[in-house]
């Protein structure tokens, strides 16, 4: 989220940049997100520091990933009087938040997620949501919709069970495209995401992801075809699930049964 004086840099398409430049939208990221001095935060793509200057003055203290080597270095010299800014020039899809974490605590995560890699990004997240207090993002609106969606939406999918498994997630407000430079072709939502333990958990994570992942990919068939040589008819029994439902039409619980009652 980026913006600060002068006329900003050009946007990197290759980096899917797109800077906020309205300020009332960013008074309004920082009244849902709420910081609290001392609290452990870090920004994903902090771009020219629209957002993270406000955070900042609050903090006392931040930790920024930012891939551009040259915004990195302005964002630096900009905004580190303001307070302590830990910049960790590097891919957010790469970049090992764990280490972050401070000892006996958990870190809040915002940012304006860039829309090229937004889904394998909060993928990666999860791998991390233990050690995650809660997130707030700034999302491609499609992006969003998938996450929140219910089962039997045509917006369910993959990223839905795999997100709603984990996390409790909110749709907070909408961002139009005039509220960027350059305006991206499709609107923004900003939405919450709290992580918590599973409502059950599944005794294998690895089986739950691939067959997840392989009910999806052939969302038109019916469970039986899609998941042939996955689970066999006694294991839709066990689960107490009709193999001649598609995918869309379970919810995540369903998904918890079948991988552990299925194969």
């Amino acid at each position: 989220m980026s913006v600060g004086e002068g006329p900003p840099p050009r946007a990197k398409r290759r980096f899917g940049q797109h800077f906020v430049t309205d300020p009332s939208v960013i008074e309004h990221i920082v009244a849902v997100i709420r910081p609290v001095a001392g609290q452990s935060m870090v920004e994903i793509g902090p771009g020219r520091g629209a957002l993270t200057r406000p955070l900042l003055e609050v903090l006392g203290a931040l930790d920024v990933v930012e891939i551009d080597r040259e915004l990195a270095a302005t964002l630096a010299t900009d905004a580190g009087p303001l307070g302590e800014l830990r910049v960790h020039r590097s891919d957010a899809l790469r970049f090992d938040f764990s280490r972050l974490v401070p000892a006996g605590g958990r870190l809040r995560i915002v940012g304006n997620l860039p829309y090229n890699i937004s889904t394998p990004l909060l993928f990666h997240l999860l791998a991390h949501s233990d050690a995650i207090e809660d997130m707030v993002f700034m999302l491609q609106r499609e992006v969003a919709e998938r996450i929140v969606a219910a089962p039997s939406n045509r917006d369910y999918g993959r990223l839905s069970v795999m997100l709603q498994y984990r996390c409790d997630a909110t749709e907070l407000f909408s961002v139009a495209p005039q509220a960027f430079r350059p305006e991206p072709q499709v609107h923004s939502t900003v939405i919450r995401l709290v992580p918590r333990p599973p409502a059950t958990p599944v005794a294998d994570h690895g089986l739950f992801e691939r067959l997840v992942r392989q009910a999806f990919g052939q969302r038109r068939k019916t469970l039986r075809n899609a998941l042939r040589g996955w689970v066999d008819e006694k294991g839709f029994e066990r689960a107490g699930i009709d193999p001649m439902l598609r995918a869309e039409t379970l919810a995540v619980a369903d998904f918890v049964r079948l991988t552990n009652e299925g194969p």
